[in-house]
């Protein structure tokens, strides 16, 4: 059996399973990442007060053109919002889709993030990108030159991405005021540092800024466990490079 059969064979099953009830969905707020909990109560509005900066964890997830939900769900298919996100007009979809590397190891239902975008791609850690049998580089979002080759499986069908997974540059949104309080700009690169009993320094943070950004910086799965994050702890900038 060839590695298209096989691909085929995996498909036909990850397509089963689309049609299985979805059970059990948490309403948790899913690493700060989510707009959940109660406005003015939750962790990461308290930390901003404190002038430290709320991180938000970001599991794995995809972001797809509206033509290759097509493919994946069907014609005409439009994102379904499970939940806003803590940047304004993003969100969380019902809609999953299973990431297949050129091993033929998969993760399965990893979540599309809304709206749909102008690209394709797959954000994942080092640890799921070991799963998967790939190396990606460490990009922004969008930056996909040279990005590992991933397969996409949907209800409906895949989309093969010749470059297509990334792991995410850890970054900090923030609105244009607040990159002049901390006296940074997109150029630099910042220190960022963790306290408590997992104590360290993040190197290499991006600051992304613009008018609609609400302060939060974004590490994945890898890096807040090895801080011992869970979400919404105020992290403190030392200086910028």
């Amino acid at each position: 059996m060839n590695d298209r059969d096989l691909i085929k064979i995996i498909t036909e099953n990850v397509m089963e399973r689309f049609q299985l009830p979805l059970e059990g969905r948490s309403n948790a707020c899913g690493g700060c990442a989510l707009r959940q909990c109660d406005q003015g109560k939750r962790a990461c509005d308290q930390s901003q007060s404190s002038r430290k900066v709320p991180v938000g964890v970001s599991a794995r997830h995809a972001h797809v053109t509206q033509s290759d939900l097509e493919i994946l769900y069907g014609e005409g298919h439009q994102l379904t919002i499970k939940a806003a996100l803590y940047q304004p007009e993003a969100f969380a979809a019902v809609e999953t889709v299973t990431v297949v590397g050129p091993r033929l190891k998969a993760l399965e239902g990893v979540r599309i993030l809304g709206p749909a975008r102008n690209y394709s791609q797959v954000e994942i850690a080092k640890t799921d990108a070991i799963r998967l049998g790939i190396d990606p580089p460490v990009r922004d979002s969008g930056d996909l030159d040279g990005a590992s080759p991933v397969t996409l499986i949907g209800p409906a069908g895949s989309v093969h991405l010749p470059e297509g997974a990334i792991c995410a540059t850890r970054h900090i949104h923030m609105t244009p005021k607040q990159a002049t309080d901390f006296g940074v700009t997109e150029d630099d690169r910042l220190k960022v540092k963790v306290s408590g009993n997992r104590a360290l320094v993040f190197e290499n943070v991006r600051p992304k800024i613009d008018p609609s950004y609400v302060l939060q910086m974004h590490l994945d799965t890898d890096d807040s466990n090895a801080a011992g994050l869970e979400g919404g702890e105020g992290l403190e900038i030392l200086w910028n490079d």
